[in-house]
């Protein structure tokens, strides 16, 4: 393993004389060979050299990644362009850490169409997964309750797919015979002829809802002329209803028939809010809102970022051939040339200085401030109330990670439990998790909520208690302060887990009771002299509601699929796995009860004498009868 480059500057000379003075990549490495940083250049030599020079103008982010720098590897490319092509897959492929922009804190929501499918689904989602390369994401959308309307419209506009499974095994809902959907459940149209409504739906979420319109005034003409007035009739409601769509949004510009993005930013020393205004032909059809890392840069940098990994997520008919921008970038004419070339034609990126494209900047630049304002305001509440529970507990430092734990069942059924964790005072979702309890005494009339937390606790503290002499400090996954759902009772059984694996010392654990919102510490026999209504408290309150809403969605969740398969059970030779089968294939008991021998046979690891068993059990009255008399 080799040392960073500026403890030893004959290296980095060396290092540096050879890159080209070319266009191209370049991928900075530390001394464990892991990825750092990509970046993209017209001139590598230059730009890797500035980075040397003085690594504390480039801000604290990129300062810290400098002096972690050991190798730089190059790839020349043979224009900007291709440079930026190559740097957006590169980092979509290595994800490197210092190259993250864009905060993943779920604030704004997508709507994403699955291409990848035989019958794409469209739906509203905050989590942008590419599962599938073919997959398609929109947004993210500030305005979650117009994009709602707005999708909603669309489903009453346009037969679509509207459930992620069919609701019935041989016969489409009541969704196909209100003409809301096409029957895609049943294969009543056809993937091509279903994909093509899908394009035109598509059209909306790309700005294109006046060319949409267009196309469908000629075909409306063209079915009245044929006398095809059904038809012509359904095509005039979805242009009716697209006009309605769009008739509040309208931005007056001097010139309304250039489409063109408008983007500004407004920081505080935290982070950056970006709004980009896509509008067509005068017409604001979509408002994006980004989380940014304030310093990632200047205000330049940042938005040349986002604009970089908004189009290259983008179709080419996206990319306006105007791009308006607050604050001049640092490679526009790079950008540009990009832009251009996957356009297909001349893209320009300008920073007006007047009149009517000036005003429009002022005005995204005004809502990026107001945007900038509510997250503060989050932010200051969550910082109160975190500053209010480091006092209440007496700890040294705001707690960062907080875990609240809960129990659920029905006297002893289907017991499970959860965990929630919320970072910096907000829920951090990817750290949930959820607990079957495993105590062969808790059952269906017995139940024990104090054994139930303590089997809970010491599974998840189980690393830490094997080896109480591991390193906690500057571990992420060690939480800062920890709440049971519960009284006394609840926090002694957990305390005795934890003092007898030696680590209830290191972990600030309390109980919050649900009667009074009252606070307990372990060993002590009165609660802490609180208001209920006092931030700090009211923090373990959300933290606890949480807890328990989670807890009771996985109880619900295992109640249902017991029932489910309690019948099932009762079949001779018909296990778990084949069960998890039989209702993967047809949904319901009820619908395995009307198959047919055929059917259930052909059901895999299904056998005939099995599927014959299956039968008799839901039709007794067919054991009697005279083989040939038998459902087939």
């Amino acid at each position: 393993m080799s040392e960073p480059l500026l403890k030893n500057r004959e290296q980095l000379e060396a290092r540096l004389k050879e890159l080209p003075l070319e266009p191209g990549v370049y991928l900075m490495r530390d001394k464990t060979d892991q990825i750092l940083y990509i970046g993209k250049s017209k001139r590598l030599r230059n730009r890797v050299r500035s980075y040397f020079r003085q690594p504390a103008s480039l801000g604290p982010r990129l300062e810290l990644m400098v002096y972690q720098v050991a190798d730089i590897e190059f790839i020349v490319t043979d224009s900007e362009a291709e440079a930026l092509a190559l740097e957006a897959n590169l980092i979509k492929q290595h994800q490197p850490h210092f190259n993250v922009l864009l905060k993943d804190d779920k604030k704004y929501p997508y709507l994403c169409i699955t291409w990848s499918q035989e019958y794409p689904r469209i739906f509203i989602t905050r989590k942008r997964r590419l599962e599938a390369q073919k997959d398609r994401y929109y947004g993210p959308y500030v305005d979650t309750r117009l994009l709602r309307q707005t999708l909603g419209l669309v489903k009453r506009l346009f037969p679509l797919r509207q459930r992620p499974q069919p609701l019935f095994k041989d016969r489409p809902c009541l969704n196909f015979d209100m003409g809301r959907c096409p029957g895609v459940c049943q294969k009543l149209i056809t993937p091509e002829d279903y994909r093509k409504t899908l394009q035109r739906v598509a059209m909306i979420f790309q700005g294109r809802t006046g060319e949409l319109i267009e196309t469908l005034t000629q075909q409306m003409e063209q079915a009245a002329e044929v006398l095809n007035f059904e038809l012509a009739a359904r095509l005039r409601d979805q242009i009716a209803g697209l006009k309605y769509l769009g008739a509040d949004q309208k931005v007056t510009l001097s010139d309304d028939t250039v489409s063109r993005d408008a983007i500004a930013l407004a920081a505080d020393e935290h982070q950056a809010c970006i709004q980009l205004f896509q509008i067509r032909s005068g017409r604001l059809v979509g408002r994006l809102g980004f989380v940014a890392d304030a310093q990632a840069g200047q205000p330049g940098l940042i938005l040349q970022r986002v604009l970089e990994e908004h189009y290259a997520q983008a179709d080419p008919v996206e990319i306006p051939p105007e791009i308006l921008v607050q604050t001049a970038l640092p490679e526009a004419e790079f950008l540009a040339d990009y832009l251009s070339q996957a356009k297909g034609r001349k893209v320009t990126i300008t920073v007006p200085q007047r009149q009517a494209k000036a005003e429009l900047i002022e005005m995204v630049e005004r809502n990026a401030l107001l945007e900038l304002a509510r997250t503060q305001k989050v932010t200051d509440r969550n910082n109160a109330a975190l500053k209010d529970l480091a006092e209440l507990l007496d700890l040294p430092e705001l707690p960062q990670r907080i875990e609240g734990y809960d129990i659920s069942h029905i006297q002893g059924s289907d017991a499970v439990a959860s965990r929630v964790v919320f970072i910096n005072g907000l829920p951090a979702k990817q750290h949930y998790r959820r607990y079957k309890i495993r105590n062969p005494e808790v059952k269906t009339g017995h139940s024990d909520d104090f054994a139930s937390l303590a089997e809970i606790l010491q599974r998840r503290f189980r690393t830490y208690l094997d080896d109480p002499s591991k390193e906690r400090v500057g571990d992420a996954n060690w939480p800062d302060v920890v709440m049971i759902d519960g009284g006394k009772g609840q926090l002694s059984a957990v305390v005795n887990v934890l003092r007898d694996g030696g680590i209830l010392e290191d972990v600030k654990i309390l109980s919050l009771a649900k009667q009074r919102e009252e606070i307990f510490l372990p060993g002590e026999s009165q609660p802490l002299p609180t208001d209920a209504e006092q931030p700090g408290v009211q923090l373990l309150r959300r933290l606890r509601d949480e807890a328990h809403r989670f807890a009771v969605s996985f109880h619900r969740q295992q109640r249902s699929d017991r029932m489910r398969r309690s019948r099932l059970e009762e079949i001779p030779g018909l296990g778990y796995h084949r069960q998890k089968q039989l209702l993967a294939t047809f949904r319901s008991i009820d619908f395995i009860r009307t198959a047919s021998l055929a059917q259930l046979t052909a059901v895999p690891n299904i056998g005939p004498r099995l599927a014959q068993q299956i039968y008799d059990y839901f039709h007794p009255q067919a054991r009697s009868e005279p083989e040939e008399f038998r459902s087939l």
